[in-house]
């Protein structure tokens, strides 16, 4: 039996998907997700340090996948507020947001003519397609506060999350479906290939995320309405919108002490999401060196994906019950543990409950960051904020590989390493203890109130 137009509608309501321009705006995580899953995590680091890099040292290459790494983040940390400032003065987010996309996607695309020994050209194009993913999810996140009521936020971010599992695993599936037996696909196979034939299909899977990046990010583009146009009490319309962008940046690095609730809640996220990140980057690794196989540890991430669809859908719902703050906190405690029963694994099996329990928490206590800083912050600058929240989510990666790296030098073992991570959780977690949300949004709305809105 059908369900009833009625019936449909609270489900969607449910999920934070019940109007088209959420259902719109959470799309493009399922486009952009593809990207993530295949370009940074699964594919093209393997690619990268087989083919693009042939001839160089295992050293070698991964000293230059980090270096290639260090300065696609470096390239946003700098840019992305100044420009999410440009955005919200200009009233110009989804214009950005194309930009980002078209960069990242024309570069993705551009993987398909990667072939061996092309290691800087690899390089360059991984930058720009970072650049391009990182510098779009700041305009796209700071879409978030505009499209969703203060009561909707945590449904429609963690419905965001969930979308973009569906998409980022669905596309990675067929990618490692035509790499692994490419003859069921009708691509080259079996012996004598030529070495452009060989690396076809992981190059077809490049290409392939390029199009679903581009093709998935329609909706967005013709649903989700810019917002319109506002300035403060102090700035003309028509000044330079750098200079003005300029103006705003310090202005708001002054005046800090006014939305001090939304700082402390961003360098909460900035610590407990570098445990979060280093669980994430370090995990195949961790796998690698207790004898995972490789299959295996792809399985692990397709786990991942598909077990984080209904918890990141869950999250929101019991953002609704307990608030997202205390959600989180859930999501720290549950990381907590998993640290503790990484320490002792040593099986596949044991492996793959280890994907599991991370695909429990990690898109909800991430979509749940980031609707409630977007809840403390003002409207009208939430491209600015948003700028700075994507560079602290940059930095949010970087002190976690380092202790898990030294930790490891010094006692010889990544499984005393991952107990390292804790603390990252405990210190963040103890930090967003101190966060409130009642004044943090109080806050934001009396700055908005003070702001007005350009008509013409």
């Amino acid at each position: 039996m059908a369900k009833s137009p009625t019936a449909s509608r609270g489900v969607l309501n449910a999920l934070g998907l019940h109007r088209p321009e959420l259902r719109a705006w959470a799309m493009y995580d399922w486009a952009i997700s593809s990207m993530q899953t295949t370009i940074q995590t699964a594919v093209f680091p393997i690619y990268f340090v087989k083919v693009a890099a042939a001839g160089m040292t295992p050293a070698q290459t991964t000293q230059a996948l980090g270096y290639v790494n260090t300065i696609a983040a470096i390239v946003i940390a700098v840019i992305a507020p100044i420009l999410g400032a440009i955005a919200d003065y200009r009233a110009a987010k989804k214009r950005f947001l194309v930009g980002f996309m078209l960069l990242g996607v024309t570069a993705t695309a551009m993987m398909f003519f990667i072939q061996s020994g092309m290691m800087m050209f690899a390089a360059v194009l991984f930058v720009l397609s970072i650049a391009g993913a990182t510098g779009s999810l700041t305009f796209y996140e700071s879409l978030l506060p505009h499209i969703a009521s203060d009561d909707e936020m945590d449904r429609v971010s963690t419905a965001g999350y969930a979308v973009g599992y569906i998409g980022g695993g669905l596309l990675l599936a067929l990618n490692l479906a035509w790499i692994s037996n490419p003859g069921a696909f009708g691509l080259p196979h079996g012996e004598g290939l030529t070495a452009s034939q060989a690396t076809l299909p992981s190059r077809l899977a490049f290409l392939s995320v390029g199009i679903w990046w581009l093709v998935f990010s329609i909706p967005l583009l013709r649903r989700v309405p810019e917002p319109p146009r506002t300035v403060e009490s102090d700035e003309t319309t028509d000044a330079n919108p750098l200079r003005a962008a300029f103006t705003r940046l310090g202005e708001t690095l002054r005046e800090l002490r006014s939305y001090k609730q939304a700082a402390l809640a961003m360098l909460a996220f900035t610590i407990y999401n570098d445990g979060i990140q280093t669980i994430v980057k370090m995990a195949t690794a961790f796998g690698s060196e207790i004898h995972i196989q490789q299959s295996d540890l792809i399985t692990a991430i397709l786990l991942v994906q598909f077990i984080g669809i209904p918890f990141a859908f869950a999250f929101g719902s019991l953002a609704g019950k307990i608030g997202a703050k205390t959600a989180i906190f859930l999501g720290l405690v549950i990381y907590t543990g998993i640290c503790i029963y990484a320490y002792g694994i040593s099986s596949a099996r044991e492996f793959y409950v280890l994907a599991c329990l991370v695909g429990l928490v990690q898109g909800g206590t991430q979509a749940l960051s980031r609707s409630l800083f977007a809840n403390m912050v003002p409207k009208h600058k939430s491209g600015e904020f948003f700028g700075f929240y994507s560079v602290f989510e940059k930095f949010g990666g970087i002190f976690g590989p380092l202790v898990f790296a030294i930790a490891v030098g010094q006692s010889g073992s990544s499984r005393v390493a991952i107990l390292w991570v804790i603390a990252f959780f405990v210190v963040g977690g103890t930090l967003l203890a101190f966060v409130n949300v009642p004044e943090g949004e109080r806050a934001a709305r009396a700055a908005d109130a003070e702001a007005r809105r350009v008509t013409a």
